[in-house]
């Protein structure tokens, strides 16, 4: 990605991205919280529409949200304790040595990784804490499973971008050049009714690019290869789990 441009996957669709992206655990933000030096100030750096920097000002001072895209800002939720600013991944706009916790959620694979790696460094105070997390595939009850799982592979893995391979590999294959700390495994979970279910999928990249590269509707055709084990008039919100893929570190010097 050049510093000119940045990789516009989800303006079009910002309203559904607020209304149908899950949410991350509590104890998950609490935790990452507990290793900052201080809870001053946080940086969420491609914050969409805000999940994480909300979450994160129940634990810090002050939260500093950015995001490339107007449209997403736009829709972010409001909080008194966050800022939002319109910025690239190395556009924070904070001094030096002066942020207690960075993080990066479900956006690392579109960033400029260089430019935001010197910006963190830049901005984390001596011990500081830098946070990158993404999530995989659904996982859900074994009949829905299945049918999901064979619509994802045969009609939508080839029009992923090709950054999504990191996701699936749950960051462990990028650069982390910070002191890293382990961390325990975490999982998002979510009750949602096919509707919602079906609100989520359709704000996915691969989704969008089949629509305006093709003229496919790939949520449509979940919709119907769900109907025998997940039918239109079933009411039931069903059990959905992400598996977080995090990289949690310190700040080097």
């Amino acid at each position: 990605m050049s510093e000119r441009d940045f990789a516009d996957h989800f303006s079009s669709r910002a309203a559904a991205y607020a209304a149908y992206r899950p949410t991350y655990p509590d104890a998950f933000i609490a935790w990452l919280a507990s290793l900052a030096p201080a809870r001053e100030l946080a940086w969420d750096a491609g914050t969409g529409n805000g999940q994480a920097a909300t979450m994160l000002a129940s634990h810090f001072a002050e939260v500093v949200a950015t995001d490339p895209s107007a449209e997403q800002l736009a829709r972010a939720r409001p909080d008194p304790r966050v800022t939002y600013r319109l910025g690239r991944e190395g556009e924070s706009g904070l001094a030096a040595g002066r942020v207690d916790l960075v993080t990066v959620a479900q956006a690392l694979h579109w960033f400029d990784r260089a430019r935001f790696y010197h910006e963190a460094q830049r901005v984390l105070r001596p011990r500081g804490v830098i946070a990158v997390w993404c999530y995989s595939l659904a996982r859900m009850e074994p009949a829905i499973a299945a049918a999901f799982d064979h619509w994802h592979e045969t009609r939508v893995k080839r029009h992923w971008p090709p950054e999504r391979r990191h996701t699936d590999n749950g960051y462990r294959d990028l650069d982390f050049p910070f002191d890293e700390i382990t961390a325990p495994e975490w999982t998002m979970t979510a009750h949602l009714t096919r509707a919602q279910f079906l609100g989520y999928i359709g704000t996915w990249s691969a989704v969008m690019n089949a629509q305006q590269r093709e003229g496919l509707d790939l949520a449509a055709e979940l919709a119907a290869a769900l109907e025998p084990v997940w039918r239109s008039d079933d009411p039931r919100a069903v059990r959905i789990d992400w598996p977080i893929g995090l990289r949690v570190g310190r700040r080097r010097g």
